[in-house]
C-alpha cells in the first residue's frame, strides 16, 4: 500500500510537471511568435531607399519563356551546364517524360541540339572533376555566378551583358568563334630586310579634276582628260564598290546618295614609290625627298592613255557561284619616251636614273622601291557589276572614251592646268599659285599633295596646242571616233571569271550579309539599284590634338589609343590607303590617309538615300527613327581580334536582351526588308528596299554564344582594314596586349556603360545617324527624349520630342521626361524668361547700366561724406546719421518743407546782368501763396508768373528809386550775413540751428516789408504802371530802366 501510494504520488507529480512543461512551452512559443510579428511590423514600417532605375525586364521575360530542361541547358551561361534553377526531377526517366510533355521547338538550333546536351553535360562534369583533382579547385567556384535571379540593384538594373561576367577576353574570343592568337602576315614585301614598315608615299603625276558632281575642294590639275566620262556615277552598270567609291572623276560630296567617303579627287599615277617616311623603320623623310628633287631637272613628260581594264584586287566571290565577283578598275597609261640626238636612253629613263642617284645622295631609306612603277591610274576597288553583260557594256563605253583621247592626243599630252592651286591645302590663303603644265607632285598619301615640282622648261608650241586642246570645241573627235582600235577584252575581268557569264541574284541575299567587309562591294537585295553606306550606330570618336582634322568627342569612357600600334612594333603594313580608323596622325610613317577619328559601332545599315533607286530619303529616315522608343544603350567590350578579311576589330557583347538588342529588333520591324514572309510596319508607311537587314531578323539571331549566329546583329568596331603583321608571334603579342586593356574595361564596367560626355548625350546611350563612316549627322536620345543635328563639328538645338506616348498625358510619371511635360511641370519664372529674352547684348547693356549707376551712387556718397562728415566720424557712421537725418526731414510738415524749398538759393535766381530789373520771385511766390488760400494753389501760381512781375516793376517805378535801392541793399546785406553764417558752419557744429532760426526771422521781416510796400503801391495810380509794363513787353523803352539797372549793379 505504501509503495503503491508512493508510486501514485510520483505519477501525479510527473503528470503535473508535464502539464507545467507543456504550458511553459506554449507560452514560450507565443512569446516568440509575438516577437517575430513585432519585428516584421518594424521591418515593414522602417523606411527604405533604393537608388536605382527601372529594371530591364528582358531577362525576366526570357526566363518565363524557358520551360524545358533542354532550354535551360541551351541558354545557360556555362556550356553544357544548367546554371538556371528549375524544378528538381528525381531521375533521368522522369526528366525525359516531362520534356516530352513540354512543348519544344520544332526547328532551329535548339531543336537540333536537344539530344546532345546529356553528353555535353557529362563531359563538363568529367572535365570539372579533372580540374578538381589537378588544382584542388572546383569549376563551379571558378565560374560562380550566384543565384540567376538574385539582382544587385546598384549594378544590374540598368546595364547589359551579365551572362559572361566571369569570362576574360581570350575566353570570350573562342566562345564567339574567333581567333585572338594569330594574325595575317604579308605574302611578299619589298625584299629589303632593313625595311620594317611599308609606306604609300610617292612621286607622280596627278589627274585630279573638279566637277559639279564631285567634291568642291578637289584640285583642277588636269584639263586634258575628262575623267568623269569613264566612271559610272549613276550606277547604270556597277552594283557596288568599296567605301571609297570612285577615286577619279571629282570625288564625292558629303551628302552623296551612295554614302561614300567625302574625299577629294585623288586620281594619279605613280612614277616612284618612296614608301615609309619613318627613318627608324627604313623610311625616307619628306625633307630628304625635297632635297633630292632640288638636285635634278626634268622636261615636261607626255602621258598617253592606253585602255581601261578590270580584275585584280579583292577577288571576293571569284570561286562562289552564288556571289558576284569583285575586282578593281584601272586606267593604264604610259609615259611617252623622247630621245635626244645620239642618246641611247630616253629623257624619262635619264630622269629616273638621276632621281635614284639623288635619293641615294641624301641617304634615302631602304623602303624606297628599286625600280619605277608601272604607270596606271587606280579608278575604283572592290567593284561588283550587276552582271557580266553590264561589265562588258561598261568597259566598251569607257574604252571608247579612251579611243577618243587617243585620237585627240596621238603622241600623248602634257598634263596640267591653267588654274591656280595651293600645296599643301591647309595653306590655301598664303601660297596659292599658278599650276602650269608638266608638274610632278609629291603625294604624302593619295589624298594629300604637299609639293609641286615644275619642269625645267616651258611647253613647245606643239605641246601647248595639245595641252590646251580641250579649251576649244572637241565634239568633232567624238563624232569621228566610233570604234575601238585596241584590244582591251583580254585584259578585263576578275581573276577567275574572264569571259565567264554571271548575274547578280538578289534573292540569294541573306541577313548575315549585314556583316560586311567595307573594302569590298555589297550584294544588294531585290529592287535596290544603288548601294549606300548610311547607317545607324553608336558614335565612339574622340578629339585628339594629334589629328589633322577636327574631331568631336562623343564619349569619355574608352580610350582606344591603347589598342593601336603607332610605332609599328607589331604591324608591317596596311592593305589599303587607310591606316588606323580611330584617327591617323599627320606625317605618319606608312603615309596612310590622314583621317579624323571615325570610331563607331554600326547597328543598322539603311542603304542609299536615293528614293529613285529604291532607298529611303534622309529626312524620312529621321522621321521614322524619331518614333522608335528605345532605352539607354549600354555596351560592353568583349575582345580584340582579326576577322577573316584581315580587319582588326573590337567585339562588343551581343546581348539580345539588352536595350541595344531591343533597338535592333524595332529597327528591323520598322525599316527592314520584306523578306521570308515578314514585312516592316511603321505609322508613316515609309520603307526602303536597300536596307541590309530583314524585317524578320532579330537580335537573338545574331552573333555570340547566346544567339543563333545567322542574323545581322553583331556590335563591332573596326580599328583597321587589312592589317598585316610582322609575324605570327607579333600578331599574338599585339592581341594579347590589346585584350589586357579589354579585360580592364570589362572589370571597370561589369554591366556595360552608356557612353557620352558632358556636352554630348549627357546621360549617355544615344543613337547616331551616319551619312558615312566619316560624318555623323543626327543624334537621337533614348526614351523619345528628342534629337538634334550634329554635323561636321557643329550642332543645332535639340528638336522637341513627340507628344506623350503613355496614357494619362503629362499626369503620368512615365511621360515626365518628355520636353512638353517637363516644361509644364517646371514652369520658368517670368523674370528668367525676360532676362533670357534680352539676349547677350541686352544683358550686357543692363549690366553696364547697373554698374555705372552703382559707381555713380558711390561717388556721390563719398563726395558728400568727405564734405559733411564730422571729425573722426567713419563713413558708416556718417551713412547712418545721414539716413536718420533724411528720415527726420521726411517727417516734417509739408508746408514748411515747401517754404524751405522755395527760399533756398534765391540769390542765384536774380538776373544780375540783364537789361531788365531783377525778378523778385519771392514776392510773386508769396503773393501767389496768399492767393492760393482764396482761389487754389495751381491757379495762383500761374497768375503769379504772368502778373506778379509787372506789378512789382510798376511798384518799384512808382516809388522812385530810393525805396527799391534800400530794399536791395538790405537784401544784399542779409545775403552776406547768410554767407558768413554758412561758412562758419563748417567749423561750428551748432551753427545749423542758429542759421535756420535767423533765416526764418529774415524771411518774416522781408515778408512784412514786402506787404507794406505792396499796400503803398496799390494806392498809386494802377493805370500808369500797367501801361508802362505793357510798353516794356512791346519793346518800348521806359525812362528809369537804366537808373534801375545801375542801382542794381551798385
Amino acid at each position: 500500500m505504501q509503495s503503491s501510494s508512493y508510486n501514485h504520488a510520483i505519477l501525479s507529480l510527473s503528470s503535473s510537471s508535464c502539464r507545467n512543461t507543456s504550458i511553459m512551452g506554449r507560452n514560450a512559443r507565443l512569446i516568440m511568435s509575438t516577437s517575430l510579428l513585432l519585428l516584421l511590423l518594424l521591418a515593414l514600417e522602417a523606411p527604405s531607399s533604393v537608388t536605382a532605375k527601372l529594371a530591364d525586364r528582358g531577362r525576366f521575360v526570357q526566363s518565363k519563356k524557358e520551360r524545358s530542361g533542354t532550354e535551360h541547358l541551351l541558354n545557360s551561361r556555362v556550356y553544357g551546364t544548367n546554371t538556371i534553377p528549375h524544378r528538381k526531377i528525381a531521375s533521368q526517366e522522369q526528366r525525359q517524360q516531362q520534356e516530352e510533355q513540354e512543348i519544344l521547338p520544332i526547328e532551329g538550333p535548339k531543336y537540333r541540339g536537344k539530344l546532345r546536351w546529356d553528353a555535353a553535360e557529362s563531359n563538363a562534369r568529367r572535365q570539372a572533376s579533372r580540374i578538381d583533382e589537378s588544382f584542388g579547385t572546383s569549376l563551379d567556384s571558378e565560374l560562380s555566378f550566384g543565384n540567376e535571379f538574385e539582382r544587385e540593384l546598384g549594378s544590374q538594373l540598368t546595364g547589359c551583358c551579365s551572362n559572361w561576367k566571369g569570362f576574360s577576353a581570350d575566353n570570350l574570343c573562342y566562345k564567339y568563334g574567333q581567333n585572338c592568337a594569330t594574325g595575317a602576315t604579308p605574302s611578299h614585301d619589298s625584299g629589303d630586310a632593313d625595311c620594317s614598315m611599308a609606306g604609300l608615299s610617292f612621286i607622280g603625276v596627278s589627274f585630279s579634276v573638279n566637277t559639279a558632281s564631285g567634291n568642291p575642294y578637289s584640285y583642277q590639275l588636269n584639263d586634258q582628260f575628262p575623267m568623269e566620262n569613264i566612271i559610272d556615277r549613276n550606277y547604270d552598270y556597277v552594283m557596288s564598290m568599296d567605301e571609297d567609291g570612285w577615286l577619279v572623276g571629282g570625288g564625292y560630296k558629303s551628302f552623296d546618295y551612295s554614302g561614300k567617303m567625302p574625299y577629294i579627287d585623288s586620281s594619279h599615277t605613280e612614277l616612284l614609290r618612296i614608301g615609309s617616311l619613318d627613318t627608324a623603320y627604313g623610311g625616307t623623310t619628306i625633307e630628304q625627298v625635297y632635297e633630292a628633287m632640288s638636285f635634278i631637272s626634268f622636261p615636261p613628260f607626255s602621258i598617253f592613255p592606253e585602255y581601261v581594264k578590270g580584275g585584280g584586287g579583292h577577288h571576293s566571290g571569284d570561286n562562289d557561284e552564288d556571289e558576284v565577283p569583285s575586282g578593281d578598275v584601272t586606267l593604264i597609261v604610259s609615259v611617252v619616251e623622247e630621245f635626244e640626238d645620239n642618246d641611247n636612253y630616253s629623257l624619262y629613263e635619264q630622269f629616273l636614273d638621276n632621281l635614284f642617284n639623288a635619293m641615294d645622295a641624301v641617304n634615302g631609306g631602304p623602303c624606297m622601291d628599286d625600280h619605277d612603277t608601272d604607270p596606271h591610274v587606280s579608278m575604283a576597288r572592290g567593284v561588283k557589276f550587276k552582271s557580266s553583260y553590264h561589265e562588258t557594256q561598261y568597259f566598251y563605253k569607257v574604252n571608247l572614251e579612251v579611243a577618243v583621247w587617243q585620237a585627240m592626243y596621238p603622241n600623248g599630252v602634257v598634263i596640267g592646268s591653267n588654274g591656280k592651286a595651293s600645296f599643301p591645302p591647309n595653306r590655301a590663303t598664303k601660297n596659292r599659285s599658278y599650276v602650269g603644265y608638266g608638274n610632278l607632285y609629291f603625294f604624302f598619301d593619295r589624298a594629300n599633295i604637299t609639293k609641286a615640282f615644275p619642269p625645267n622648261r616651258d611647253l613647245y608650241s606643239s605641246e601647248s596646242y595639245y595641252s590646251t586642246l580641250t579649251q576649244s570645241d572637241v565634239s568633232s573627235f567624238y563624232a569621228k571616233t566610233t570604234t575601238i582600235s585596241f584590244n582591251y577584252e583580254q585584259r578585263s575581268g576578275s581573276k577567275n571569271n574572264k569571259n565567264q557569264y554571271y548575274e547578280h541574284n538578289p534573292y540569294a541575299w541573306n541577313a548575315k550579309m549585314a556583316m560586311h567587309d567595307m573594302t569590298d562591294g555589297w550584294d544588294l537585295p531585290p529592287n535596290c539599284n544603288q548601294e549606300g553606306e548610311t547607317f545607324l550606330g553608336i558614335p565612339l570618336s574622340r578629339r585628339s590634338g594629334s589629328k589633322l582634322q577636327s574631331t568631336a568627342t562623343f564619349q569619355n569612357q574608352f580610350d582606344f589609343e591603347y589598342l593601336v600600334d603607332r610605332n609599328f612594333t607589331y604591324i608591317k603594313k596596311f592593305g589599303t590607303n587607310h591606316g588606323w580608323l580611330i584617327g591617323e596622325v599627320l606625317n605618319n610613317g606608312p603615309a596612310s590617309i590622314v583621317d579624323k577619328d571615325t570610331s563607331h559601332i554600326p547597328l543598322f545599315y539603311t542603304g542609299t538615300t536615293n528614293p529613285n533607286m529604291g532607298g529611303l530619303s534622309l529626312s524620312n529616315i529621321i522621321k521614322v527613327v524619331k518614333e522608335v522608343n528605345f532605352g539607354t544603350l549600354y555596351i560592353k567590350p568583349a575582345f580584340l581580334f582579326q576577322d577573316e578579311d584581315g580587319a582588326i576589330k573590337l567585339q562588343f557583347e551581343a546581348d539580345a536582351n539588352s536595350a541595344l538588342g531591343y533597338l535592333y529588333d524595332n529597327l528591323c520591324k520598322m525599316l527592314g526588308l520584306s523578306w521570308n514572309y515578314h514585312s516592316p510596319s511603321n505609322k508613316y508607311g515609309l520603307y526602303t528596299n536597300c536596307a541590309m537587314h530583314a524585317s524578320g531578323d532579330r537580335a537573338t539571331y545574331g552573333c555570340g554564344p547566346d544567339n543563333a549566329n545567322s542574323g545581322g546583329f553583331c556590335p563591332q568596331m573596326t580599328i583597321a582594314y587589312s592589317a598585316k603583321f610582322q609575324s605570327s608571334n607579333h600578331a599574338a603579342a599585339f592581341f594579347s596586349r590589346g585584350n589586357s586593356y579589354v579585360d580592364y574595361w570589362r572589370s571597370l564596367y561589369p554591366n556595360g556603360v552608356a557612353v557620352g560626355t558632358d556636352s554630348f548625350c549627357k546621360n549617355g546611350g544615344c543613337l547616331g545617324l551616319f551619312l558615312n563612316r566619316y560624318d555623323l549627322y543626327q543624334v537621337f536620345k533614348p526614351d523619345l527624349g528628342g534629337s538634334w543635328v550634329e554635323y561636321n563639328g557643329a550642332t543645332l538645338a535639340p528638336t522637341l520630342s513627340p507628344a506623350p506616348t503613355a496614357r494619362g498625358g503629362c499626369d503620368n510619371p512615365h511621360n515626365s521626361h518628355l520636353d512638353r511635360c517637363f516644361r509644364k511641370m517646371h514652369p520658368r519664372k517670368a523674370s528668367a524668361v525676360a532676362w533670357q529674352s534680352l539676349g547677350p547684348v541686352g544683358q550686357l547693356s543692363v549690366f553696364l547700366v547697373s554698374f555705372m549707376a552703382i559707381t555713380l551712387s558711390l561717388s556721390i556718397f563719398l563726395a558728400r561724406a568727405r564734405k559733411k562728415r564730422r571729425r573722426g566720424e567713419s563713413y558708416l557712421g556718417f551713412l547712418v546719421r545721414d539716413l536718420r537725418k533724411s528720415g527726420k526731414k521726411r517727417g516734417l510738415n509739408p508746408s514748411s518743407k515747401k517754404k524751405k524749398r522755395r527760399t533756398k538759393n534765391k540769390d542765384l535766381e536774380e538776373d544780375m546782368l540783364g537789361d531788365r530789373p531783377p525778378r523778385h520771385r519771392s514776392k510773386s511766390k508769396s503773393r501767389s501763396k496768399s492767393r492760393s488760400h482764396k482761389s487754389g494753389e495751381s491757379r495762383s501760381k500761374s497768375r503769379s508768373h504772368k502778373s506778379g512781375e509787372s506789378r512789382s516793376k510798376s511798384r518799384s517805378h512808382g516809388m522812385g528809386g530810393e525805396e527799391s535801392s534800400s530794399r536791395h541793399r538790405s537784401s544784399s546785406r542779409h545775403g552776406g550775413d547768410r554767407e558768413s553764417k554758412r561758412s562758419s558752419s563748417r567749423h561750428h557744429r551748432s551753427s545749423s540751428k542758429s542759421r535756420s532760426s535767423s533765416k526764418r526771422r529774415e524771411e518774416g521781416h522781408e515778408h512784412r516789408s514786402r506787404g507794406s510796400s505792396r499796400r503803398r503801391s496799390n494806392s498809386r495810380d494802377g493805370k500808369a504802371s500797367r501801361s508802362r509794363s505793357r510798353s516794356r513787353r512791346e519793346g518800348i523803352s521806359i525812362p528809369g530802366d537804366d537808373v534801375m539797372s545801375r542801382r542794381q549793379l551798385v
